[in-house]
């Protein structure tokens, strides 16, 4: 079949007294927001190019098409289908979800408290089928106060811009007009009559937060709060006590924060305290108290704590500790928990508040554990959370625990239908040495019948960016290439907080390379193990873990069998360049600013994938990308593919999969979320000769 080719308009570009040629820059429309909002919009042979690419993708994944089955199917049999939440205690009613064997979506349902009698609220396919669309988003779910509405938020383009409807649970009719354009997340106010939402201004951020009065005109919506900056996006939520509403604005690394009474007729956010270039905080509210979890003066977090916001007089309560991460509190009348993470292992710690003693929460003699709370009720009068854990070759489970007593009670266990034994796994924990030194730690998963003697294929799975820690969890799915003797390592690579927020710090910015040498010295050290061989990794990354795949593959291409990549942010000069796009502007702290700052230009520049694609061997190639999506535009990968077939010197596969209804998470609903990773695993299965 045809290779596809994108027709070339030159145009030469220049900054900073510096220029260069992009022959495709002119596939990215001035109007490129509308597009994404409305597919008709877009440029007739923009979306031929697109098509042909596709037909040439099923064209050459058509000999996979029965593996793809099979992998659908093992990782379908490996989900209990008809499966339910654990309830949550409201003061009148159970809430929890359901999943069915046939439905796509969720369900939530409720009882009152004492009663059998189950109630439906809510159906993910009913509302789906209803309104005729092929995808589907959910952005938020909520239920007031006083149980009588439901708030849901619905995008159906996958372009993330939500419109929020108010039901009456009992009559199931809107009682309020449609709120479009918003960010999707719904706060009701606690006396039920409102709602608060973000709106979201022309360049898709949400910078403004509204007051809508429940069956009034949406044009009557009364703005509460609006963020002057560009670089900052809002949002709003509840204290832990139920006596205040915060808003919280901030861009990836600075934050400020304001606070209003439940009881304000006319809500006047008051400021906290006002925003430091790098300084993080976050205030919550609890027994008479204000605790702020924040990085001023202690790089991993700490938690101040003082009695009033209007003469603040902060006192340290859990103080910083070096390159271990000090996390948020969640609180019970008799109880504080928190967690700390290091050397990317979690813990949660337990305080009682009364004697301020403190005690490790350990239980599980697995060493590699992610464990998590939540609040079985609304009510803190309790002794009992909800505990979860899970690694990577043990399910997850959840147990009722009790900190009095120290009973635990396992109330939920994931369930692998097809059959699953943890001993058939070996879990490891290794660390190797980056450029500089730096110890950059690994999780690696494998059967134990793989032979650690050269010759497995391995994934190599990284991120590393936003400070995002990639937790060492359990995943079903991974199951269908380790089955298959594949290892699976997660690389643990900086640009990410495993260990800290120096792991992140030393990752951004103008230490950014960092996170991609760490990734090809984590390949180079398991080649040298023999967890496997030169030319035997296939690099997996998606979004800014996508950045990191276009960087390594341009650098270290005999590294690789093969590169599978996912939204890839791989024309990111382009992108940075251009302040009008929704994440640019947000993202000057955690990339650079290359248009006002020369040493970020060149930096980027001599990074950014397209602009370093050479004249070389590259290695087979999945890219994949959806056409409303509003966070790496599907121009990026595409540019990217059509510069690859120009340059790439060898005859090794390079497909680009274009979902033409979806958005940057791809296709909505769980088949259709099953139905990409058995695309990407095909992937792996034929360029490794194991289908």
């Amino acid at each position: 079949m045809k290779i596809p080719q994108l027709q070339k308009k030159p145009e030469v570009k220049s900054c900073h007294n510096k220029t260069w040629q992009d022959d495709y820059s002119w596939i990215h429309q001035k109007n490129i927001l509308e597009v994404l909002k409305d597919s008709s919009k877009l440029l007739g042979e923009v979306r031929e190019y697109l098509e042909e690419e596709n037909n040439y993708f099923e064209h050459n994944m058509n000999d996979t098409k029965e593996i793809q089955k099979k992998i659908f199917d093992e990782i379908k049999g490996r989900i209990k289908l008809d499966d339910e939440s654990l309830p949550f205690k409201d003061k009148k009613y159970e809430y929890w979800t359901k999943t069915t064997t046939k439905g796509n979506y969720s369900i939530k349902l409720r009882k009152k408290i004492g009663s059998k009698d189950v109630e439906e609220i809510w159906n993910g396919d009913l509302e789906k089928n209803k309104l005729k669309t092929e995808y589907f988003g959910v952005g938020d779910l909520e239920v007031s106060y006083n149980d009588k509405f439901l708030g849901y938020s619905l995008d159906l383009k996958g372009s993330e811009y939500y419109t929020i409807y108010i039901r009456d649970i009992e009559s199931n009719k809107l009682i309020t007009e449609k709120i479009e354009e918003t960010s999707g997340s719904i706060t009701f106010s606690l006396d039920d009559k409102f709602i608060y939402y973000s709106k979201l201004d022309e360049n898709h951020r949400p910078r403004k937060i509204y007051r809508h009065k429940l069956g009034a005109p949406t044009k009557n919506d009364q703005l509460i709060f609006e963020e002057k900056s560009k670089a900052f996006t809002v949002g709003i939520g509840i204290s832990s006590d139920e006596k205040y509403y915060f808003i919280n604005t901030s861009d990836h690394n600075t934050s400020e924060q304001y606070y209003f009474g439940k009881d304000e007729e006319n809500p006047k956010p008051k400021l906290i305290k006002k925003r430091k270039k790098g300084v993080i905080y976050s205030v919550n509210s609890w027994g008479g108290y204000f605790y702020n979890h924040t990085n001023d003066g202690a790089e991993d977090f700490k938690i101040d704590v003082c009695q009033d916001l209007s003469n603040q007089n902060w006192k340290s309560f859990i103080p910083a500790k070096d390159e271990v991460l000090i996390g948020g509190l969640a609180f019970l009348n008799d109880w504080i928990i928190r967690s700390e993470t290091s050397n990317a292992l979690g813990k949660l710690i337990i305080r009682n508040p009364k004697t301020g003693e403190e005690n490790d929460l350990n239980f599980v003699d697995e060493k590699v554990i992610v464990p998590s709370i939540s609040l079985k009720q609304r009510d803190r009068n309790t002794d009992e959370v909800y505990l979860s854990y899970s690694s990577p070759k043990t399910p997850g489970r959840t147990y009722l625990y009790n900190f009095k007593t120290h009973n635990k009670k396992l109330v939920k266990e994931q369930e692998i239908p097809s059959g699953h034994n943890p001993e058939d796994y070996i879990v490891e924990r290794l660390e190797c040495p980056s450029h500089d030194g730096r110890m950059v730690p690994l999780t690696i998963t494998r059967h134990k019948k793989t032979k650690i003697d050269g010759n497995a294929n391995l994934l190599l799975y990284g991120y590393g960016s936003y400070g995002s820690s990639m937790s060492p969890g359990f995943s079903s799915t991974r199951l269908s290439l380790i089955n298959r003797d594949v290892i699976w390592v997660t690389a643990h690579i900086r640009g990410g907080m495993e260990r800290g927020m120096k792991w992140w710090k030393e990752g951004k910015l103008l230490n950014k390379k960092n996170t991609f040498a760490d990734y090809i010295a984590v390949g180079k050290y398991l080649i040298e193990k023999k967890y496997t061989s030169l030319g035997k990794i296939i690099g997996m990354g998606g979004s800014a873990g996508g950045l990191l795949m276009g960087a390594v593959v341009n650098k270290a291409p005999e590294l690789f069998l093969g590169i599978v990549m996912a939204v890839p942010f791989v024309d990111s000069l382009t992108t940075n360049l251009d302040h009008s796009l929704p994440l640019t502007v947000g993202e000057f702290d955690e990339f650079g600013n290359a248009k006002d700052n020369k040493e970020h230009f060149d930096y980027i520049y001599s990074y950014a994938p397209y602009n370093n694609i050479k004249k070389m061997d590259y290695p087979n190639m999945l890219i994949t990308t959806s056409l409303s999506d509003n966070r790496v535009l599907f121009d990026e990968p595409a540019k990217f593919t059509a510069k690859l077939r120009d340059y790439k010197t060898d005859n090794n596969l390079l497909l680009l999969k274009t979902e033409m209804n979806a958005g940057h998470g791809g296709k909505s609903g769980r088949d259709g979320a099953i139905e990409e990773i058995a695309i990407d695993y095909a992937f792996i299965l034929k360029i490794t000769k194991k289908i």
